[in-house]
């Protein structure tokens, strides 16, 4: 397996749900139900004033962490999954969807969650130093940050370990609160200290 180089493009993206409108099948992997189900177990709060989600594809993990926040703002790098979060989020006021490509692109305003799942190893090193940066300024003091990512092998620039290891090392201010590595998939929280 051969590995990319540098960081995966938008248009990598558009392909894949070009060709599956949920190629990870995130609506229907056990796997995937398993791993949002430890994701908002892990959590260090039971309620966020203001979350982002950072790849949020089809939706599916963002309604379920919609009831854990007052406003959720999810963004994808790819427009077809954000259209069907949009449906599948229509009746959650408090959730919003935006097109972005981070860390190239990135939103206003503070969180007091900031959740990236399966998606700094999309990235190349020098991409998640400067995504850590992004991170570390729009949280909120007291803010909690969540990795979940899958350890096992990649074409991507990074695996997940190496992906989470660099962005855990940028995070100067944060605490690490949580390591839990399971068979496929690792969950680490961060606290800010």
């Amino acid at each position: 397996m051969t590995r990319a180089m540098s960081t995966l493009p938008a248009d990598y993206f558009d392909a894949l749900y070009a060709s599956d409108p949920d190629p990870w099948k995130f609506a229907t992997s056990r796997y995937e139900q398993e791993k949002y189900a430890l994701t908002l177990a892990a959590l260090p709060r039971g309620r966020y004033p203001s979350a982002l989600e950072i790849g949020c594809s089809i939706g599916v993990l963002s309604r379920d962490l919609a009831s854990r926040c007052d406003r959720l703002l999810a963004i994808d790098a790819a427009e077809a999954p954000l259209l069907e979060a949009k449906q599948r989020c229509a009746d959650l006021p408090a959730v919003h969807f935006a097109k972005m490509f981070v860390p190239q692109q990135w939103p206003e305003g503070a969180f007091d969650l900031i959740l990236l799942s399966e998606v700094i190893y999309y990235l190349s090193a020098d991409d998640v130093t400067r995504l850590a940066s992004c991170v570390t300024r729009s949280l909120c003091r007291e803010g909690d940050v969540v990795l979940v990512h899958w350890t096992g092998e990649t074409d991507y620039p990074l695996s997940g370990d190496e992906a989470c290891d660099i962005f855990i090392g940028c995070m100067e201010r944060m605490r690490i609160e949580r390591r839990d590595r399971h068979s496929v998939f690792r969950i680490n929280v961060l606290v800010d200290d």
